[in-house]
């Protein structure tokens, strides 16, 4: 059902989807299948190595199972049902499921801002107050800054999702997007949604804005310490890590930037629904790449776990 009566009431929407063109569908299914699949096997396996090896027992690895954990998350809510609609053609979604995806995505794409942020700190923490940084983030620090954006991340879609769907719907049911995005679904309504797009903006500005703060002081302060370093190898490396985490932030903060920070007079479906493809399905799978692949420890703790199951497999 497309369009509907005033008098009519919306019990499921019909999300268009990225593309129609029946041959694109199989082969698109089986793109989101992979880079799915790639996510899952990057950030589990991340997770699993992290509570494995012992060496990697340290603040900075307990944010990166977070962040991890919160990608893999997020991207559940969103991929599984793309991928049944390229394989089955089924691109409708209950109504009670759109209000639970919608809630989902954004506790763990708030709480991913936040996590982002206190990893920034405790890099901050890390080069430049390396005397007390096991005095600073200790472990129950450490486990209140992530329950801390966990618990912010469900504050905001409480507000949101919440917002959203008091709202009437009675003009059409037709999403124009792959899953139920804020603005695709105020798009919606027959209610005014002023109010809605005010909190919206506001609560979406507080989270870049906030997080960004942090992040970009965080990496100034490091930038100036690692310029004091006289160790060339050092700066190196250091710059190295500051440069794959800013590269991180930039494609994360600029497409939520693109998504929520501008009047909804501005946006284009289709540009969005390809923003959108890139925090909710791609940057999940790069993450373990760009903060845990290039690193050393890691590495080395892949190394370790690879031998002992040979060993395990050969006995």
């Amino acid at each position: 059902m497309a369009s509907m009566d005033n008098s009519t009431e919306v019990n499921e929407f019909r999300l268009l989807g990225l593309t129609d063109t029946p041959e694109l569908q199989v082969p698109l299914f089986i793109i989101f299948t992979l880079v799915y699949l790639i996510t899952l096997m990057g950030n589990l396996g991340m997770i699993t190595l992290i509570v494995l090896d012992s060496g990697l027992h340290t603040p900075m690895y307990f944010f990166l199972s977070n962040l991890s954990l919160v990608d893999c998350a997020y991207s559940s809510a969103v991929t599984p049902k793309v991928m049944a609609g390229f394989l089955t053609g089924n691109k409708v979604i209950s109504y009670r499921g759109c209000v639970a995806q919608m809630f989902f995505f954004v506790i763990f794409a708030s709480a991913d801002c936040f996590l982002l942020a206190v990893m920034a700190y405790d890099r901050h923490a890390a080069v430049c107050k390396p005397l007390h940084y096991t005095s600073t983030m200790t472990i129950s620090v450490c486990v209140q800054m992530s329950i801390g954006c966990y618990v912010w991340g469900l504050v905001v879609s409480v507000i949101q999702t919440g917002f959203t769907f008091c709202l009437s719907f009675c003009h059409s049911n037709v999403v124009h997007h792959f899953f139920c995005e804020i603005p695709a679904i105020l798009a919606l309504s027959c209610s005014d949604i002023y109010i809605n797009e005010i909190v919206l903006f506001i609560l979406a500005a507080f989270n870049v804005f906030f997080a960004l703060t942090v992040i970009l002081t965080s990496y100034l302060f490091i930038l100036i310490a690692i310029l004091r370093m006289r160790s060339a190898e050092g700066r190196k490396k250091a710059f190295s890590t500051c440069a794959s985490h800013l590269t991180a932030v930039t494609i994360f903060y600029g497409t939520v930037i693109f998504m929520y920070l501008q009047p909804s007079s501005s946006h284009s479906m289709d540009t969005d629904q390809m923003a959108s493809v890139f925090y909710t399905i791609i940057i999940p799978m790069l993450n373990p790449i760009v903060y845990s692949l290039r690193n050393k420890e890691v590495y080395n703790a892949f190394r370790k776990a690879t031998k002992k199951m040979k060993v395990l497999l050969s006995t």
